[in-house]
This record gives structure tokens, sequence and C-alpha cells, in this order.
């Protein structure tokens, strides 16, 4: 008899999860954590592909049951949405669950950082902004550039950085009560240093408290279009290259009480040694995935359905090495310009780098396309991967150079 899988909140960037379980023989049963769709998912998924679609309109005890029907053997997240709703529910069925004394803090960015002070590991300073004016002494007192963000979202959505105490308020006025990718109101800000070091995504699948790196990319930045740092691409990275990332990203697992399935860390090497930026507990998206086993033939995918179906294995496999099949790096484009699309007059250049994998196209011509300003305003990824790590790094630089004004040909 096949297990039942529940999956909370499943759009398009988990949907390989989803399919993953499918063909391990799993059923697979979705639950929408809202009534609306957040409409930075363009599309619900084929709900073809799921055994039941359980839509969650607020009252738990209803949803519970709804779920329970379906006899499931798990339930997990699905995305970012559902991470808390998924707690409840597992926990609530007596299944394999993280629980939901924590759950909070694997959601809300300030807690998430004083949960992880708490267990004793290095954390950012950081406010949590009620006062315009407590914001401006604590801007001041910290000096420098500090962050100012939601503390619920995800995608580098509201995420501003500010030189001055004046640029701090403003952002909180900008960002407090409005809305995020996620059709939320933000009901809260907050303020955190500005870390400087390398910052590294770091992907993990845990089952019963053991933790796997599946695979870490190294962020390659640039100020542009009036948005600093932002990320320009991504570079894999050995995870045996970065012994005290790994350790420190599985104290923070264990700090927020991650015992099951899979998560995202963002962590800072810093002169002071690493610190997180913050952590999603739900699977990486931006086909993170694909181009993992492209690197070194794992991802959080397989990983994940071990971790649940097949824990035993899981238990053997956890500490196998890892290996470097290639050197990947996917590249984020950005587009100075806005308007109608006609064409990527440059694109067939980007095709023919010698490292050139694929193309993920987010803006087709005939299509409006945005000033870039964050992950949800990208025109294209382009995907690069070579056995020689100097090839993808240098072509990595020349879709930097190609990508300009000249890249996108905007009908007049």
């Amino acid at each position: 008899m096949s297990e039942t899988v529940v999956m909370v909140d499943v759009y398009a960037p988990t949907v390989p999860l989803a399919q993953a379980f499918l063909d391990a023989g799993a059923t697979v049963v979705r639950v929408q954590s809202t009534v609306a769709a957040p409409p930075v998912y363009r599309a619900h998924p084929d709900l073809g592909m799921f055994a039941g679609n359980v839509v969650h309109t607020g009252d738990f005890a209803a949803t519970r049951a709804a779920v329970a029907a379906y006899g499931p053997d798990l339930v997990i997240t699905g995305g970012e949405t559902g991470v808390e709703l998924a707690d409840q529910l597992s926990e609530a069925l007596g299944l394999p669950s993280n629980g939901t004394a924590l759950s909070p803090a694997r959601r809300d960015k300030f807690l998430q950082n004083e949960t992880v002070r708490a267990a004793g590991l290095r954390a950012t300073r950081q406010l949590m902004v009620t006062d315009e004016e407590k914001l401006r002494a604590w801007h001041a007192e910290i000096g420098g550039r500090v962050v100012v963000k939601p503390v619920r979202s995800a995608g580098n959505d509201g995420v501003t950085f500010c030189a001055t105490p004046d640029e701090s308020v403003a952002a909180y006025r900008s960002i407090l009560g409005s809305t995020n990718i996620f059709a939320q109101r933000n009901e809260a800000v907050v303020a955190q240093e500005y870390l400087v070091g390398t910052e590294y995504a770091v992907n993990t699948v845990s089952s019963h408290g053991r933790h796997r790196a599946t695979d870490i990319w190294r962020y390659a930045k640039m100020t542009v279009n009036g948005v600093v740092d932002r990320h320009a691409g991504v570079f894999s990275t050995p995870v045996d290259d970065v012994p005290d990332v790994v350790e420190y990203g599985f104290a923070v697992l264990d700090a927020l009480g991650v015992r099951h399935g899979p998560a995202h860390l963002e962590i800072m090497s810093t002169p002071d040694g690493p610190c997180l930026v913050e952590a999603g507990v739900r699977l990486c998206g931006g086909g993170a995935a694909y181009y993992a086993a492209l690197a070194g033939g794992e991802s959080q995918l397989e990983w994940t359905v071990d971790a649940y179906l097949r824990p035993e294995r899981f238990a053997e496999r956890h500490r196998r090495p890892h290996q470097v099949r290639q050197h990947v790096v996917t590249a984020y484009l950005t587009s100075p310009v806005a308007g109608v699309l006609e064409e990527y007059p440059l694109l067939d250049q980007v095709r023919a780098l010698p490292s050139f994998h694929k193309e993920h196209i987010g803006v087709r011509p005939g299509e409006r396309l945005p000033r870039t300003v964050d992950d949800s305003t990208e025109p294209l990824m382009i995907g690069l991967a070579h056995p020689v790590a100097q090839v993808v790094a240098d072509d990595f630089r020349a879709v930097n150079y190609l990508d300009g004004a000249g890249f996108y040909k905007i009908r007049a």
C-alpha cells in the first residue's frame, strides 16, 4: 500500500517535490492554506496530479478533519506560506513533525535570529521597529548601512539597504502596512545590521534530527537599478569547501527545531564567523534542485523523499562524501529598462558561450518587461555548466557584460 503525503501550498516552485513523491509511488494530496492563491504564483499547478485538494478557509478543525479523511502518513510544507499550517496539521494528527512550539521562529525573521542567539550562536544585531525615533537612534548607534525588511516574506521582497537613519525611516514607512508578494499585509518590520562577507545559500534535508547539506551556492552581487546587493547569480560550491558554514547551518536547524524535511539557509561568512541572514524551512525554489543535481549528483528532492519514506536509507547515507560533477552558475539577468518587450537581441551571444546550458525565460516577447528590482521582476535566468570552474566564471562575466540596455529591445 502506498504512502499518502499531504503537501501544504504546492505551487509552481515546489511541484517537482510533489512529482518526486509521486515517482516514488506515493499518493499526494494538496492543501491550500489560503482561499486565494498568492499573486506571486501566477497559476495553480495541474490539480490532476493530486488525489485531492483541500482549501483551508480558516477553520482549523474542518481542515484537520478533511485532511484526516485521506489517512495521511505525512503532512509537510510545499512552500513558505504553508510552514505553519503544515506544522499544525502534522502535530495534531500525530505524524512526523517539527512541532508548533518554534513555528513562529521558522517564519518570523526577527524571532528567527533571537532564537538562534538564545541557542548561543552568532546572530545579527537587530531591532523590531515600533517607533521611528527609536529606529533613527538604533541606526545611528549601529552606524553605516543597515537592512530594513518585513518580518515575513521571501524572494528579497521589501528588503531595503539603508545608508542613513532617514533612509531607514523611509523604508519602514514604505514597508509597514504594504502588501507582500504573498498578498499578506506587512504588520511588522525588522531592522538588522548589514553583514559584510561572503553569502552562501545552504540547502539541507533533515530526518529525525539528522541533517544533510545537499547543495551550497555562493552569491554574486552587484548594486544596480538603485538596488544594493542585487543577486546577480549563484556559483555552486563544494559542500566540503566550507565546513564551518555547514556546521553552523546544522546548529541553526537544531536551534529552530528542524528535525524533518528540507530547509533553505542564507548564511553570511563574516570575519567573526558564519551568521544567519534568514532561513526558510521548505524546499529552495528557483530551479535549485535541477542545478544541484547537475553540479553534484544530488538535490533536496530525492533526499526529502528518503527522509520521509525511507528514513533508514537516509540514516545510512546522510554522511556519505559529496561529489563535484560539474561547476555550475545560474545568472539572474537584470533589466535596466521597462516596457513591452520585442526581443532579446543579444541572447544568441549568450547561447554561444562555451558553458551555456539552459535558459529560463520569465518575460517573453510581447509581454510587459518590468525594470528589475527583486527576484520577482527578473526577466530571465541563464544556467551555465562546465567541468572547468574558470570557464563558467568567465562566461558569467560575459553574461554580466551583455546584460545592459542593449540586451532588451522595447517596443517604441
